[in-house]
């Protein structure tokens, strides 16, 4: 049996982008994970590439290493990234609020010294004038603002593309894979993983010469697998979804505990976020609840009275594999990370990784990527910040992918922003097949091209990895007019019968009741009730 270099355990934004940094190394990697592509607490994000301006009192370390790491993400997948302004709307023209817009200037003053590494502008101090102007929704009451610079990407195609570049560099990718048990020698040594495909329920032996946890909120389970203990405090949070972009600026809001929440334009929808409760349950069965939603909508209108006019669509929530620190309240905790070598508990060959954020995700995987090569014995220097992830080469113009492709601005933009430079193999294949030009998902939208596209290259198996791949399914509609249509194109790149399509489309609306049902009141039970009813009984 082949021996590799090394097994990743975790698919998310952690683990492909180890592996990633370990196949352009020239080590031999493969990849496991029991679910999808940044399925879980990556895609659970915020979204956010930035410094975490409110670590900046506490953790510099970590908002200067997150400012660094947004500018080379931007020069490796500039097409994933899009700019979101922030404003800190001041309320209530007293004393108190004076001060209180004097200083906000003075700490954002404060975070322009790591604006320069993340391409940042430098904050700014706006009179009530100039807010209204801005956001005419926010509160009347507000006397001023301040602004900072922050950036977005698409997280689930971040981990797409860097699990592409990893197999495209020679490692070997596992999704619905799961990992039953460690394989070791009699002196406790990890040689490799026994793995089980959940779809054939065939189990295998897999050996490498080394493993690594990169689970998230799961790395203390798997870790104790071989008798290892990773400390982790994990943090529960939820966001919310509206259906469509009302706001063109995020706004920074204060909940009833003092804490600082956000309203956030993101692509062509609206978020909410965040919450964050110590959590003790399992990762995998993590839901928003009523109280949770509450307790952000009733922060939002501090700013924005308006808040509950607009229709919420979903609440997703997730995990943050914090590192473990007793006492804190939550939001205290280090946004910083650990690479727990587990040699000295008796599990020899076992790493793993705790804490961390989605906007240094680049440099954990360097420094993980790192201590593997060190007990390989490797001296080889990381890479991932110079070479540019698929589709990073270039940003084509939307006009010109419209033109070529017969499809109107908006869809080409939003095309180029999921594929950057790969956009042009799509725009390839509907020159070759005009049909394949007609818009399945009108919401987001999503032509059967890039459909077809995915299913090829990014390993695609019902509809919700097709939502997290391409946003089909995941618009006002929550896939009430494209669902099943997507469901046909999937089945047949797969061979399978009309049987496999009710079954994706009926797996497909679990899922999303999962998320649906947190914000069901008012109008938007009426509206997913309807939109249920559509899937389920349409005719393709």
């Amino acid at each position: 049996m082949t021996e590799l270099d090394l097994i990743v355990v975790g698919a998310g934004i952690n683990g492909t982008g180890i592996a990633r940094d370990a196949a352009l190394r020239g080590l031999s990697v493969a990849v496991f994970d029991q679910g999808d592509l940044g399925a879980a607490t990556s895609g659970a994000s915020s979204g956010m590439i930035h410094g975490g301006i409110r670590y900046l009192e506490t953790d510099r370390d970590v908002t200067r290493l997150s400012c660094l790491d947004s500018g080379y993400i931007q020069q490796i997948a500039p097409h994933l990234l899009f700019r979101i302004p922030f404003l800190l709307p001041i309320l209530d023209w007293t004393p108190q609020a004076r001060r209180m817009h004097e200083l906000g200037y003075a700490y954002f003053q404060a975070y322009d010294a790591f604006q320069p590494l993340k391409r940042g502008k430098r904050a700014a101090k706006l009179t009530r004038e100039e807010l209204l102007i801005l956001e005419p929704g926010v509160n009347p009451k507000v006397v001023g603002a301040v602004s900072t610079d922050e950036w977005a990407v698409n997280v689930f195609r971040l981990c797409a593309l860097n699990a592409r570049d990893a197999v495209g560099h020679g490692s070997t990718l596992h999704l619905k894979h799961r990992v039953e048990r460690f394989l070791r020698d009699g002196h406790g040594r990890v040689l490799g993983v026994y793995v089980r495909d959940l779809q054939t329920g065939h189990g295998r032996e897999v050996r490498s010469r080394l493993t690594f946890n990169a689970t998230g909120p799961w790395a203390g389970r798997v870790a104790k697998m071989a008798g290892a203990e990773v400390a982790l405090r994990p943090g529960k949070g939820i966001h919310l979804v509206f259906d469509r972009r009302f706001i063109n600026y995020a706004l920074i809001a204060q909940a009833v505990d003092g804490r600082q929440v956000f309203l956030e334009p993101y692509g062509q929808e609206t978020w909410m976020g965040t919450t964050d409760d110590d959590y003790f349950g399992d990762p995998a069965d993590v839901q928003a609840t009523f109280d949770e939603v509450e307790y952000l909508l009733q922060a939002a209108e501090q700013v924005y009275p308006r808040i509950r006019e607009h229709r919420l669509v979903r609440a997703f929530a997730g995990v943050r594999p914090t590192l473990s620190r007793y006492g804190p309240h939550e939001d205290e905790l280090s946004r910083g990370h650990q690479v727990f070598d587990h040699e000295a508990e008796g599990a020899a060959g076992l790493l793993s990784m705790g804490g961390g954020k989605l906007a240094a995700y680049r440099q954990m995987s360097e420094h993980a990527v790192d201590v593997v090569c060190k007990k390989l014995g490797l001296a080889v220097r990381c890479r991932t910040h110079e070479r540019p992830l698929p589709g990073g080469e270039s940003t084509p113009e939307p006009v010109s992918v419209a033109l070529l492709a017969g499809i109107d601005h908006y869809a080409a933009a939003r095309l180029v922003h999921r594929h950057g430079a790969c956009a042009a193999l799509i725009v390839d294949r509907i020159r070759c097949l005009p049909t394949q030009r007609r818009l399945v998902c009108v919401c987001e939208p999503v032509t059967e091209a890039e459909i077809r596209y995915v299913l090829e290259t990014e390993w695609v198996t019902s509809l919700e990895d097709l939502r997290r791949r391409t946003h089909c399914g995941g618009g006002p509609c929550q896939g009430a007019r494209c669902a099943r249509a997507a469901a046909c194109i999937i089945a047949e790149h797969h061979g399978a019968g009309r049987d496999h399509v009710e079954v994706l489309v009926e797996d497909f609306v679990q899922a999303r009741w999962r998320e649906q049902a947190p914000v069901q009141h008012q109008r938007a039970r009426t509206q997913t009730e309807l939109g249920r009813w559509a899937l389920r009984k349409a005719d393709v």
